[in-house]
């Protein structure tokens, strides 16, 4: 059984509240931009912490297994499985998203309200198990098994990291190498080991061939993320999109420096047809190592512009926020986080606070849309010179968000808009 890192586990293969928006949601920036993406959503309520690990597996699931620290021996009422299409709604849901605004005539009378159009969103060797060198002989206690859905759960402690490395590969486990000294931190905090995969005949025999998301709860002093064991086989850089929901307010992180994508930038019409790109390289770009981006901020109760249908109470409460009753959406925060890290960045686990800031924020990105028709009204002149403005502001802004050439973002902005706007 192989292993791959996913989540933050090891996967073991075997201002006040904003005014209104009046544009139109085009396309969003979700989980599925990137390669090698994981989504967590971190329920948060005093220190009661529900987590639901969310990998982007997608190789055999008789190769799938899943190890993740955490800070007490979990009961069997405490894991759970999730509807995946819960976890990709909420991703949905928050994702950083590109909106347009059509230009209004600027030749009429009396000047219109803005008009809005909506478009189409667009590794070593398993060893056999010997006698003899059975979990206590090498410092593992097998501390609980469960079957929960599809999955066979293990929960150990371990003395040594050495140990429990040797005691996983007898078990057919294919542990990467540098996984001792990741483990031996963890041992030595005190944290236990939950180890999920999957078992091939309760899974072949349900009618949802697609893994389901792990859900874990637990109470703990420590708002936090374990992230090291997820970078020990990581080839190259990760995306982890963690979604948060409180009662309070926006969540942040207490160990790293924090910032936000950028809010509503004008930028040209061309990029509907490459936001996946254009976002990926904003994000590259504007995120420096070690830092932690904040991509949404949002009261549930409702959105503006929405990039999905709302999350309904019945949804919020399978992913952990138990304080909901009814079908009204109350006293929930949704904060959304993104991570890009490898094995050389972000040395601790992500620690996080939860504050009463209840400002709405979203990563989002404007195209405004040049008006097509007849402007050889005085008015009309005027509107062509400040959009030709407008054009090369928006070029610059696209290239400074993105390191892409001016010059080649112009081009693309002439071929896409009427030669008087040139």
């Amino acid at each position: 059984m192989r292993i791959l890192s996913a989540t933050f586990g090891l996967a073991l293969f075997c201002a006040s509240q904003a005014s209104a928006f009046c544009g139109f949601y085009v396309a969003r920036a979700d989980g599925a931009l990137y390669n090698e993406a994981s989504k967590v959503v971190f329920v948060r309520d005093g220190r009661q912490s529900v987590i639901t690990m969310s990998s982007d597996y997608t190789g055999p699931t008789s190769e799938f297994a899943l190890i993740v620290p955490t800070p007490t021996v979990l009961e069997e009422g405490q894991i759970r499985t999730v509807d995946p299409a819960t976890v990709t709604h909420l991703d949905n849901f928050t994702a950083p998203r590109l909106v347009e605004y059509f230009d209004y005539d600027p030749c009429a009378e009396p000047i219109p309200e803005p008009v809005v159009v909506l478009e189409a969103a667009p590794t070593g060797a398993a060893q056999d198990f010997t006698p003899g060198n059975g979990p206590r002989s090498l410092g593992v206690t097998i501390e609980a098994e469960y079957a929960v859905g599809d999955y066979d759960i293990v929960i150990l402690s371990a003395t040594q990291s050495d140990g429990l490395v040797t005691y996983l590969r007898q078990e057919s486990y294919q542990i990467p190498d540098g996984a001792e000294s990741t483990l031996g931190a963890y041992i030595d905090m005190g944290m236990k080991f939950f180890v999920a995969r999957v078992n091939l005949e309760r899974h072949s025999a349900s009618q949802a061939q697609e893994l389901r998301p792990l859900q874990i709860a637990f109470t703990s002093r420590d708002f936090m993320l374990p992230l090291q064991l997820g970078k020990i086989n990581s080839a190259g850089s990760q995306d982890l999109l963690i979604m948060t929901l409180t009662q309070e307010g926006r969540v942040q992180p207490t160990n790293y420096p924090n910032i936000r994508i950028p809010e509503g930038l004008e930028i040209p019409t061309f990029v509907r047809h490459v936001f996946p790109e254009m976002y990926r390289a904003t994000f590259d770009t504007l995120t420096p190592p070690n830092t932690i981006m904040t991509e949404y901020a949002w009261d549930m109760a409702w959105c503006d512009p929405c990039a999905d249908d709302p999350m309904t109470t019945a949804e919020l409460r399978e992913l952990g926020a138990t304080w909901l009753r009814g079908d009204q959406v109350e006293n929930t925060f949704v904060t959304r986080m993104h991570v890009q890290y490898d094995r050389n960045s972000f040395a601790e686990d992500l620690m996080f606070s939860v504050t009463n800031d209840r400002e709405n924020f979203q990563g989002r990105f404007v195209m405004n849309v040049p008006f097509e028709g007849d402007v050889s009204c005085e008015a009309g002149q005027e509107y062509v010179a400040a959009t030709r403005q407008r054009l090369r502001d928006e070029a610059a802004t696209l290239a400074g968000l993105t390191g892409w050439s001016t010059s080649d973002i112009m081009d693309r902005v002439r071929a896409t808009v009427q030669a008087r706007y040139h």
